[in-house]
C-alpha cells in the first residue's frame, strides 16, 4: 500500500491493497490501533465539519506505518457510522469523504507534472474516469464545439483539441451518466432542459464534471452501508465507547423545524456564555462552534445573518458560513444543536437556573422562552441587524416587535 491508496481509499486499487495486507480488523480494533483514533476522528470531523481531513491537516506521506493507520481508518470509519444506526450519519458521512476527495482530485490535477514529488503520488482525470467506468463516457470538446471523436487523454487535452498540457475547458458527457450523477436540485441549469445537447452527450464545464464525479464518489462511499454487525459483540463490542461518544456529541432527536424568530435575549444560558466568550476575541473549541453554529441556524438563521450576528466576534467569517451552510443544506441530512447533556460532558452547559428541568436541549428551551414572552423585538428587524451591528446595545435596541403567541402557532410549538 501507498500514500495514494491512503489518499483515495474507495478507489479499487486501495481496497485490493488493504486486502493484500491480510489485516484484521478486530484484531486492530481490540490492539486499539492508531487507525482506530484516526478512523474515530474521520467520522467525527465528517459529520461536525464535513471534511475527513485530519485535524492537524499533514497528510501521511513519509512512514510507511502512518500511510497504513491512515489507509485502515476508512474501513473503521465505515463501521463506525454503521454502528450510529443513523441515515442521516451515512449520508453525512459519505458527501464529507466525497467532498474532502474531490479537493484532493483538483489539488492533482492543478499539479505542474513537472513540479510533482516522487513522494506525493497524484491522479490525471482520465485515472479518476477509469476508476468510476466513466473513461468512454466523457470526452474534451472539439475544436468545432462538439465531443471529440476519442476521449484520448482528457486531463490533459487531446490531439487536435487543446495544446499539450492544457486541460480542456469543457467536456461532453453522455445523457444516462449525466443523469445519474447530477440533479436539478442542484440548481436550474442543471435541468436537461437547460444544457446543450450533441449526439447523445450533455455539456459540462471542466467544474461541473468534477462536480459530478464528486457525486460517483458519494456513491461509492455509501454503497454497502450500514454493515450489518451484532451490536454488543465482537467489533461492534470493542468500538462501544467510540460509538457512545459519538452519539452524545451528535445527539440526535426528533426535531420539528426553526422558530424562525431572533431574540438574543431569550437565547439559553449556554448559547449566551458562548456568543460572549466569542465577543471577548476567544477562540471557540471546535465543540464550542458547532454547538453555537446548530443553535443558530436551529432557530431559522440564514448564513448571511449568522455572519452578521457574529461579524464582531472571533468567529471567521468564511468559517462560518462554511459551516451554517454545511448545517442548513437542504437534503434533509442536517443535525439539530446537541442536548443539554451532551454540552454538559463538553463542559458547555453548566445547567444555569435548572434549567434542564424546563427543557432537555437548546432549541427546545428557546422556543418555551419565545413561547412564554409577551413580546419579541427580532434582532433582524433592529436597526444594524443585517448589516453586521452584533454588539449587546445593538441586540438590545429598538425595533418591530412581534407577538411571540403568533410565531409559537405558525411554528407549531406550544
Amino acid at each position: 500500500m501507498d500514500a495514494l491508496d491512503a489518499k483515495y481509499p474507495f478507489f479499487a486499487a486501495a481496497r485490493e491493497a488493504v486486502a493484500d495486507a491480510a489485516v484484521s480488523l478486530p484484531e486492530l480494533v481490540a490492539a486499539d490501533a492508531p487507525a482506530v483514533e484516526r478512523g474515530r476522528e474521520r467520522v467525527e470531523r465528517a459529520l461536525l465539519d464535513g471534511t475527513v481531513e485530519s485535524e492537524s491537516g499533514a497528510f501521511p506521506e513519509e512512514s510507511a506505518h502512518d500511510v497504513q493507520a491512515e489507509l485502515l481508518s476508512y474501513p473503521v470509519a465505515r463501521i463506525l457510522v454503521s454502528l450510529l444506526d443513523s441515515e442521516p450519519a451515512i449520508e453525512k458521512y459519505a458527501a464529507a469523504e466525497a467532498a474532502t476527495a474531490i479537493d484532493r482530485i483538483r489539488e492533482d490535477l492543478a499539479a505542474d507534472d513537472e513540479l510533482r514529488s516522487v513522494s506525493t503520488p497524484t491522479v490525471g482525470l482520465d485515472d479518476v474516469l477509469a476508476e468510476f467506468d466513466l473513461d468512454d463516457a466523457v470526452r474534451p470538446e472539439s475544436p468545432r464545439g462538439g465531443p471529440a471523436a476519442g476521449a484520448g487523454d482528457v486531463g490533459t487535452g487531446a490531439p487536435g483539441v487543446e495544446a499539450p498540457g492544457r486541460a480542456p475547458a469543457h467536456y461532453w458527457i453522455d445523457v444516462g451518466p449525466y443523469l445519474r450523477l447530477t440533479s436539478p436540485s442542484w440548481g436550474e441549469s442543471w435541468r436537461l432542459v437547460n444544457r446543450a445537447l450533441a449526439d447523445g452527450a450533455v455539456r459540462v464545464s471542466r467544474d461541473e464534471l468534477l462536480d459530478a464525479i464528486e457525486a460517483a464518489v458519494e456513491d461509492r462511499v455509501r454503497e454497502g452501508l450500514p454493515f450489518e454487525l451484532a451490536a454488543g459483540e465482537g467489533i461492534a463490542a470493542e468500538l462501544e465507547a467510540g460509538v457512545a461518544d459519538l452519539k452524545r456529541l451528535l445527539s440526535e432527536r426528533s426535531y420539528a423545524g426553526p422558530v424562525d424568530v431572533v431574540a438574543p435575549e431569550l437565547f439559553p444560558p449556554c448559547m449566551t456564555n458562548l456568543i460572549e466568550k466569542a465577543e471577548r476575541d476567544a477562540d471557540l473549541a471546535p465543540p464550542e462552534s458547532f454547538a453555537l453554529m446548530a443553535f443558530l441556524v436551529g432557530i431559522g438563521m440564514s448564513p448571511d445573518e449568522v455572519v452578521a450576528f457574529c461579524a464582531d466576534t472571533s468567529l471567521d467569517a468564511e468559517g462560518i458560513r462554511y459551516q451554517t451552510e454545511y448545517l442548513a443544506d437542504d437534503r434533509g441530512t442536517q443535525y439539530p444543536p446537541p442536548t443539554c447533556e451532551t454540552l454538559a460532558n463538553y463542559g458547555i452547559c453548566h445547567n444555569e437556573e435548572d434549567h434542564m428541568q424546563v427543557a432537555a436541549d437548546p432549541l427546545a428551551y428557546y422556543e418555551k422562552r419565545v413561547a412564554d414572552a409577551e413580546e419579541i423585538t427580532d434582532w433582524r428587524d433592529r436597526e444594524g441587524g443585517e448589516d453586521g451591528g452584533s454588539d449587546r446595545g445593538d441586540r438590545e435596541g429598538n425595533g418591530v416587535k412581534r407577538d411571540a403567541g403568533e410565531i409559537a402557532d405558525a411554528d407549531g410549538t406550544e
